[in-house]
């Protein structure tokens, strides 16, 4: 009973203040709320497969926990840091197990699970697949980039959001209120620096009670009359939040920012951009394909190897991750944002689509269908007598020979527009030219 004391006494703050049952916890409400789906299937005892996925301390491990007090099937837990298809077999063994002798389900419940690789993952499937486990995972990441795709189609997949600033103030009140040792303490801290320390976490309520804790802890009148104040928070704060809620109006403002800084071509804005990002914690990849994005869409044809640069930096940041991966995305981004500009690809196909969504779907000339099929259809049907029959560009000077491609009731119509910039340049000179000289 001593060492069991102890070891809780020894746990950390926010260790201690983990909700045991559903109505204690905060936040969440768009999918724990009375009456929603992941509320009645707790309740009800009915899990079925289910991924977590969101931002650190939101709530995923809680929530495990809180299913494994509720339900009535044995739970069972494995961290993919630490954990192999050894420790899976073990797993699968119980549950068999429980299922032959006792006729009882497994919840599984795993971790950070887009740490498990492909054959970890692969592992799993027939295991959920049969109903041997029912799988719940936790991930930090977004779940349909980084888990196996049969594992995603058998699971429920929930978001949990960052924290509210209210939410995160009302943990904090809840730990003054209810933790023992903080109260034995005697800790006095007004409102003003609880909503300070609410507003610096990020939605993090792991992040506020460590720093809460420790706040406590290295105060020099430590069981005495601790009285906190924000000072004290900003001397625990390990590494000091800027304001970039990953929910909220800071996140997409400062991607919008960047996007616009690389669009813009600003090297300088877009590096203060990234780095807030990353200062933040933003998700690497997320970065990434951003910068991706933006070398198709605002440099295109312009500089053809901005998309090579960026799918290159993306391929880099999967293999590598933090920290080392800020220079390769410095390295995309500010490639983009120097590269000269130009969105007539983007614009063409935007043009395109508009046109076949609105139904301008003329027939395909005869000259450019499959040359069996066409060959037939002419054979067989007069009427086709007179079609044009295809050149083949490469038979004529400079590959090029002019010929109707467009159904006929779009002859005429352009969709894409070559800018004068960099490589398009050149391309858009080109064709103007061996046109001339086919014409002539």
């Amino acid at each position: 009973m001593i060492n069991e004391e102890n070891k809780k006494k020894n746990e950390p703050l926010a260790e201690r203040m983990k909700p045991k049952k559903i109505d204690d916890f905060v936040g969440q409400r768009d999918i724990l709320s009375e009456g929603k789906l992941l509320y009645r299937l707790i309740k009800a005892d009915k899990i079925n497969s289910i991924i977590f996925h969101g931002p650190p301390g939101t709530g995923k491990t809680s929530l495990a926990r809180i299913i494994a007090n509720t339900t009535k099937s044995d739970f069972q837990i494995l961290n993919a840091v630490t954990s192999g298809v050894k420790d899976l077999r073990e797993v699968f063994k119980i549950a068999e197990n429980h299922l032959v002798m006792n006729d009882k389900k497994t919840i599984l419940f795993i971790d950070e699970i887009h740490r498990f690789n492909k054959s970890q993952q692969d592992a799993l499937l027939p295991y959920v697949e049969n109903g041997t486990v029912t799988l719940i995972g936790a991930t930090t990441e977004n779940p349909y980039y980084e888990v196996n795709n049969a594992l995603i189609s058998r699971s429920m997949i929930f978001k949990l959001e960052a924290l509210k600033k209210n939410e995160i103030a009302e943990i904090i009140k809840n730990s003054l209120q209810k933790d023992e040792y903080i109260k034995n303490s005697n800790v006095r801290i007004n409102d003003d620096v609880i909503n300070y320390l609410s507003d610096i976490s990020n939605g993090d309520a792991r992040r506020a009670l460590n720093t809460l804790e420790i706040a406590i802890l290295s105060n020099e009148s430590y069981k005495d009359v601790v009285n906190i104040e924000i000072e004290d928070i900003n001397n625990c704060v390990q590494n000091r939040n800027i304001k970039f809620d990953k929910n909220g109006d800071e996140h997409y403002d400062t991607i919008s920012a960047f996007i616009k800084s690389m669009r813009g071509s600003d090297p300088d804005a877009t590096l203060h951009y990234l780095a807030r990002m990353i200062y933040a914690g933003e998700d690497p990849k997320f970065i990434a394909r951003r910068i991706l994005i933006q070398a198709s869409e605002d440099v295109g044809n312009a500089d053809p190897m901005a998309l090579i640069i960026a799918n290159s930096a993306f391929d880099a940041v999967t293999k590598i991750g933090m920290p080392e991966a800020r220079i390769i995305l410095s390295q995309a981004a500010v490639y983009v944002a120097t590269a000269p500009k130009s969105n007539s690809t983007y614009m063409g196909i935007k043009k395109a689509l508009d046109d076949v969504e609105n139904g301008n779907l003329d027939t395909i000339p005869y000259h450019l269908k499959d040359g069996t099929a066409s060959s037939i259809e002419r054979k067989n049907n007069s009427k086709f007598k007179d079609e044009k029959i295809y050149k083949y560009p490469h038979g004529y000077e400079n590959n090029y020979v002019s010929q109707q491609y467009l159904p006929s009731n779009l002859i005429g119509k352009t969709y894409y527009e070559s800018s004068n910039n960099g490589h398009e340049k050149k391309s858009s000179e080109y064709m103007k030219k061996i046109k001339d000289i086919a014409n002539n």
